[in-house]
């Protein structure tokens, strides 16, 4: 992070490792406003990663270098730290929670009311981690659903309140510790810290929801090349948050094996002639399929290919609703679904995702943006600009920070690098 002129805006830089493509954004932010003006955006595809896994190493740290140049360049500016996006489907969600009694035990009756102090929360909050994590699992973010002082519940921010019990309920969000360690081993390659690492369904959620709809119920859901990341709100809290490994890159494959050609190519046909609603797309509108020398020349409605996109499109949705049916809070969803990320991108999708999960559904661009918002207002750059306001987010929850057990994590890792050489 660094401080502009003027003390009150920072600037901040986020980098989203995506299967398919890596985006680094760079944002100057104003608090007071809550208003991000995009400085710099810089994307590079990526083939080192999939699923959330590293696959290449040395490739990964090449792309990923290559979009923060290309940030840092548009920015005009050199970036020393950033926050790092992590996906997969290791990631898993619980709510949890945990009481103390206010003011701790100092002898007093416990009858007595004490007021809330900021270290009550802190306490209640590392009581309500503290559960049992199996050795190869990190807790990634302690995000408070509300507190409950005696009987009353519903409360944002307790400090200053009084009362003789205080009970925080919150969603952990825990990741395994090989994969944060070595994607953020990844990003130190390239001379910047990483801040925070935040999962990227979280990311894109905080560039594409308003408060109302957090407060009123929401599922956003980023659909990435071949993860699927669900984040529920209600509230104005997380209630649940799920990863599912399958995304856009499936239908691509789809084509691919139906239509007999190279994975890239299909990606072409996919983004120009392919409808998430079959009934859209026209019987009579032919195109030629790409062909090898001394083949046949072929040709596909835009019908049939688009069937077999909507088939698992259809897929895609019934496993996001499984998710939504474990929250147990569907009927609460007054704003229905948003979805983001690159495989939102699909002509039709808002429509077929109305029809097959019966509620509000509509395409989340990034909000509030000023500055070179041309260039990246696309779903496809939700989490990168989500991710460069995590900083902002995170002082907003209720001004205490939530404990990143990760930084220990990753201080370990670098001793331990350091007594090797």
């Amino acid at each position: 992070m660094i401080r502009s002129k003027n003390q009150d805006k920072y600037i901040q830089t986020g980098l989203d490792v995506g299967s398919n493509k890596i985006c680094c954004a760079i944002t100057e932010i104003d608090p007071n406003t809550n208003t991000v003006k995009l400085l710099g955006i810089g994307t590079s595809p990526a083939t080192g990663i999939k699923k959330g896994s590293i696959t290449h190493r040395d490739q990964l740290i090449d792309e990923m270098d290559n979009a923060l140049q290309e940030a840092q360049v548009m920015a005009n500016l050199t970036v020393q730290s950033l926050s790092l996006g992590i996906s997969g489907d290791h990631i898993r969600g619980i709510n949890t929670q945990g009481a103390i009694a206010i003011g701790g035990n100092n002898n007093s009756s416990v009858s007595a009311q004490k007021e809330i102090t900021d270290s009550d929360v802190r306490n209640v909050l590392d009581l309500a981690k503290a559960i049992s994590l199996p050795i190869d699992r990190d807790i990634l973010h302690v995000l408070p659903q509300e507190f409950v002082i005696d009987t009353m519940d519903s409360i944002k921010d307790p400090v200053g309140l009084t009362g003789r019990r205080l009970e925080a309920r919150v969603h952990l969000i825990t990741v395994a510790t090989t994969a944060a360690t070595n994607l953020a081993s990844c990003a130190e390659e390239l001379g910047v810290s990483v801040d925070a690492m935040v999962y990227q369904g979280l990311a894109s959620s905080i560039a594409t929801l308003a408060e109302d709809e957090k407060n009123l119920g929401v599922v956003c859901v980023d659909i990435g090349a071949t993860t699927t990341d669900i984040v529920i709100y209600f509230d104005g809290g997380i209630r649940h948050t799920s990863t599912i490994s399958i995304g856009g890159a499936s239908i691509t494959n789809d084509i691919a094996v139906m239509l007999q050609v190279g994975i890239e190519e299909a990606e072409k046909i996919k983004k120009t002639y392919g409808s998430a609603k079959a009934s859209m797309s026209s019987p009579e509108l032919d195109f030629e399929l790409p062909s090898n020398n001394g083949e046949l020349k072929r040709k596909i409605s835009e019908h049939e290919l688009s069937r077999y996109v909507e088939a698992r499109m259809v897929e895609i949705l019934q496993l996001v609703m499984r998710e939504v049916s474990r929250a147990d809070i569907k009927e609460k969803l007054t704003y229905g679904m948003v979805i983001t990320g690159g495989g939102s991108e699909l002509k039709n999708l808002s429509g077929l995702a109305q029809e097959t999960i019966n509620m509000p559904v509509k395409i989340g661009m990034p909000n509030n943006i000023s500055g070179a918002v041309d260039i990246a207002s696309g779903p496809s750059y939700a989490s990168a600009i989500g991710l460069s306001q995590w900083k902002n987010f995170d002082e907003d929850l209720n001004d205490f920070k939530p404990i990143e057990s990760l930084k220990g994590t990753f201080d370990k890792v670098k001793n331990i690098i350091k007594e090797f050489f």
